[in-house]
């Protein structure tokens, strides 16, 4: 009977999974980076589930010294060490392995690699088993035959097998015995293999295709020309030291028979533990079915009838493959979520919800309302969309386990209804609770009514609290409270249903009951969290940045996004044209320079046309499926090399604006309004900078005559200007005045140009007699600096020798002593606090300040030195709108903000308040947040269309 067996390579897993979370890690709700287990974990499910084997192992290395570190005493020497959080997850690793009832094997002496091919070479001379090494290490290619496979399990649940074929294909040979030979020629930087210097994965292919083995090459050296003859000759014997690293050894004295690795079932009790103990809501579903809880419920209320999420979940949308965008980096642990399981739900809480459907029961409720300092309300609408949205309901509470829920009927009868409820939510003495209360507040304005704050939103609320982690109200109530309220789907079904789901309008006509205790539960645990979110933005010293900053900002946002901006698709339907013409133009450039006609959007086809016909590099990268990297950062590494490569990134940046902006925009635009309305959140990056989507306006490129052109569509309506306000520098100026250097100060308060300032400085050129190139390279440094550049990287941005740019640096810091005196005192601040913070108070922790990786190290002080720079030019801009926001309406103007884009705030102005709004806004820019002695600088233009104004 054929048998299939399966061994994992333990630390190639768990590493490979740490690291591709590397920039947003799965986090518990307690802080514990579980990126490693949870990769790992996912990995045996997929296997175990999907191909059924009849044998499994996990294989790990040990730290005791192999023959390999006798023979060659620098093997593995230069590896980083390993990381905390990773090191801190392998028992684990272990306990999820014994709960499946995987053998763990490990054993002195040897390595994974080792026993990993003994086991499969004495699993193969039984003649019944196929036998799967389950690993991303190329090294394991020189074991595969007939009968063994390399299985390298993928993000999504996909994995790719490789057999004799593939790994001959993907090393250009034409026996797999051959990798140790390309090995031994190539060395291996990870495991600090030497091979011969200077021979990279190129020349050792070609090398062992001609001649076969290392020994024959040796043999035929004297057929080699120039340098390459002189390294084999010199280094000869490092090349077969390295081919006897890289060789896996055979003959292991492993002890267990493959009879003891045979799969047994799970231990269903061990593992609903460990799923519950690291909060792997999805992977328990999977395992145990739908009504599993481990502390992340999967549910969100982001669907058809409920608020949008702001931030996506973690472990339940890794499990699709996917990865949210953006929250910079990890921060602190939030506090330990209330312990028992299964949570409480509603069908076993004690609660009183109440609906108040007559005008008596209403003057009853709203009487009460009217009594408190404040309450929590929801709004139950028909769809997402704000500007077209029905409103379903509303929902009150004040107290907790208690709630109420106002049904609002259809058309003319709803908006009565409503009405009755204006004063109320309009009356700025009492707080208004709510979780995304931005959207609220839309769905109100567009029904007549603006609220009033002041506001506490639970969601911005957590997002001060924990940057890192997901914001979702039920993932908070699980985590804070210990509580699973209802899901939406037990409403209105989910899009898989046949028939696809619900609206809220059928289920309130439909049992009008259940969508008020749905909607009154919602108002109940939102104000209960509020009541536990409150006290702890005091204790982390978050409560200013809240209250005087995230909460005021709140309505302004949500009427700038009501407001919308004009757009002209005439202007963009004569773009899309001139970008069609201008990208036919390109292809036809870029084929000729290349030789031949190609696909231009097959990144496979430009690796082959720039690497294999142009030969633009010696050792070209190449991605994880063995193709060529093209990405845009490889090619600007190349940008000078060939002038193919400024036509490809040309031509990229072109499809780009065309396909993203200039061809979308148009189906942006509302039926309601005629205007694009884009969404502004304030709980995606862990600086405080504003992001916007649905369409996202901040990324339209400027420093292209094409990407400006996108902002002439852009338009005042007939009668109206547009007013751009700009920070000039502010980063740079919010670094003048958190390092105090005298000389960046003293320019800005001088008014020089900095990046000429600086460029005369450093080059020790007068101002009149600097070169634009010079101007250039201060101006990459000045921002690069904020955001850690190092020599290695301003060398690729400005394509010059490594040493001039270190030069470069080394003389921007004598210039500014005290910018690099900033950076090490910040530096060194996080390691003893575990955080930095803005001007205004708004920290971000850093997990790995203290961590004993480098690279991991480096990547968090670099978050520290730019955090406090960017954070406190985010807090600048949100203070300067809500000032903004309240002066246009206390002056009585009709001005109105239509957008905010990082650093710039654009307005539609009637030709009359011209100077007063002027004066007003660049007034409360200047003087939002004050800079120590640094002049804040707010430069104005005004114009018909968005170019025209900036």
């Amino acid at each position: 009977m054929a048998q299939s067996l399966y061994l994992l390579d333990g630390m190639a897993l768990v590493y490979r999974a740490h690291f591709a979370f590397m920039r947003t890690p799965i986090m518990t709700s307690s802080g514990v980076n579980t990126s490693a287990l949870y990769g790992f974990t996912n990995a045996l499910v997929e296997l175990v589930k999907n191909r059924k084997p009849t044998h499994l192992a996990l294989v790990f290395d040990t730290s005791a010294p192999t023959q390999r570190h006798v023979e060659f005493p620098a093997y593995k020497a230069q590896r980083e060490s390993m990381p905390e959080d990773l090191s801190a997850m392998l028992p684990h690793v272990r306990r999820m392995a014994e709960a499946f009832n995987v053998p763990v094997i490990a054993m002195d002496g040897y390595e994974a690699d080792d026993v990993i091919g003994t086991l499969a070479r004495r699993a193969e001379n039984t003649g019944d088993f196929t036998t799967f090494m389950v690993t991303p290490d190329k090294d394991f290619g020189q074991l595969v035959d007939e009968k063994t496979f390399i299985y390298k399990p993928g993000p999504a649940g996909d994995a790719e097998i490789l057999g004799v074929k593939e790994v001959c294909e993907r090393w250009e040979i034409t026996n797999v015995l051959q990798v140790i030979d390309i090995l031994g020629l190539w060395g291996d930087a990870v495991d600090n293999i030497p091979g011969i210097p200077g021979f990279g994965e190129k020349t050792a292919k070609a090398l062992i295709g001609k001649y076969g083995s290392i020994e024959n090459l040796i043999a035929h050296a004297d057929e080699l020309k120039g340098k390459q003859q002189e390294k084999v000759r010199e280094f000869g014997d490092q090349a077969l030291l390295s081919k006897r690293l890289a060789t896996i050894d055979l003959a292991v004295p492993v002890t267990l028979s493959l009879d003891e690795l045979k799969c047994h079932p799970m231990d269903e009790e061990k593992v609903r533990a460990l799923m519950v103990e690291f909060e792997f809501n999805s992977l328990g579903k999977r395992l145990f079915g739908p009504d599993f809880s481990a502390g992340r419920s999967a549910a969100t209320r982001s669907t058809q009838s409920a608020k949008p999420a702001a931030a996506p979940a973690a472990e339940d949308d890794l499990l699709a493959g996917l990865r949210p965008p953006g929250s910079d980096a990890p921060d602190s642990p939030a506090p330990a979520p209330v312990q028992g399981t299964p949570h409480a739900t509603i069908k076993d809480t004690p609660h009183t919800y109440r609906i108040a459907a007559t005008a008596e029961e209403r003057a009853d409720l709203i009487a009460q309302l009217q009594a408190q300092p404040r309450f929590c309300f929801d709004t139950e609408t028909s769809s997402l969309d704000e500007k077209l949205a029905s409103l379903v309901g509303l929902a009150f509470s004040w107290e907790a386990h208690t709630g109420w829920y106002v049904p609002i009927p259809p058309a003319s009868a709803g908006l009565a209804v409503l009405q009755e409820f204006a004063p109320l939510l309009t009356n700025p003495a009492i707080e208004k609770v709510g979780h995304n209360l931005k959207f609220d507040l839309n769905v109100l304005a567009w029904n007549g009514i603006e609220a009033a704050g002041p506001f506490f939103d639970t969601m911005l609320a957590h997002a001060l609290l924990e940057p890192d982690q997901r914001h979702g109200m039920d993932f908070l109530s699980e985590v804070y409270l210990n509580y699973t309220p209802v899901p939406i789907s037990a409403l209105i079904g989910s899009k898989k249903d046949e028939g696809g789901q619900l609206s809220m309008l059928d289920v309130a006509a439909e049992s009008p009951e259940t969508i008020a205790e749905y909607a009154a539960e919602d108002a109940d645990i939102t104000w209960q969290l509020a009541a536990v979110l409150r006290p702890l933005l005091e204790e982390k010293g978050l409560h200013r940045v809240f209250f005087d900053i995230e909460s005021p900002l709140l309505p302004v946002l949500a009427a700038v996004e009501r407001a919308g901006f004009l757009v002209d698709v005439k202007v963009l339907l004569h773009l899309s044209q001139d970008l069609a013409k201008l990208l036919r133009t390109l292809e036809t450039d870029i084929q000729a320079l290349a030789g031949g006609p190609f696909n231009l959007n097959s990144p496979k086809q430009l690796g082959e046309v720039l690497f294999n016909r142009l030969k633009l590099s010696d050792k070209p990268k190449k991605t994880k499926t063995g193709q060529y990297q093209t990405n845009e950062e490889t090619l600007q590494t190349l940008a000078g090399s060939h002038p193919i490569i400024e036509k490809i990134l040309d031509y990229r940046e072109s499809a780009k604006l065309k396909s993203t902006y200039v061809d979308s925009l148009p189906h942006d635009i509302s039926p309601r309004t005629g205007r694009v309305h884009t969404s502004f959140m304030q709980v995606v990056t862990a600086t405080g900078r504003l992001a916007s989507s649905d369409p996202n306006l901040q990324n339209i490129p400027i420093r292209t005559p094409m990407g400006r052109e996108v902002r002439r569509a852009f338009i005042a309506p007939e009668g109206l200007e547009l007013l751009c306000a700009d920070y000039s520098q502010v980063e740079l100026r919010v670094m003048a005045a958190l390092s105090g250097d005298p000389g960046m100060r003293k320019a800005f308060a001088e008014g020089l140009d900095i990046h000429a300032a600086t460029a005369s400085s450093v080059y020790g050129v007068p101002l009149d007699l600097l070169l634009p190139e010079m101007r250039r390279a201060a101006k990459m440094v000045n921002f690069g600096i904020i955001y850690g550049i190092s020599a290695f990287g301003l060398a690729q941005r400005l394509a010059i020798p490594r040493e001039e740019a270190r030069t470069i640096i080394e003389g921007y810091f004598t210039q500014y002593p005290g910018v690099k005196r900033y950076m090490d005192d910040t530096i060194a601040s996080a390691r003893k606090t575990g955080f930095v913070e803005t001007l205004t108070g708004r920290r971000r922790f850093l997990r790995d300040i203290n961590s004993a990786n480098a690279t991991v190290r480096g990547a968090a002080e670099r978050v520290a030195i730019n955090t406090p720079i960017q954070g406190t030019a985010a807090d600048l801009i949100k203070i300067a709108m809500t000032r903004i926001a309240d002066a246009l309406k206390k002056d009585g103007l009709k001005t109105r903000m239509v957008l905010q884009v990082h650093d710039e705030l654009v307005f539609e102005v009637p030709p009359a308040e011209k100077e007063a709004a002027q004066a007003l806004v660049t007034h409360h820019m200047q003087n939002a947040l004050p800079l120590d002695g640094v002049p804040v600088v707010v430069d104005c233009g005004f114009g018909k269309t968005w170019l025209d104004a900036h």
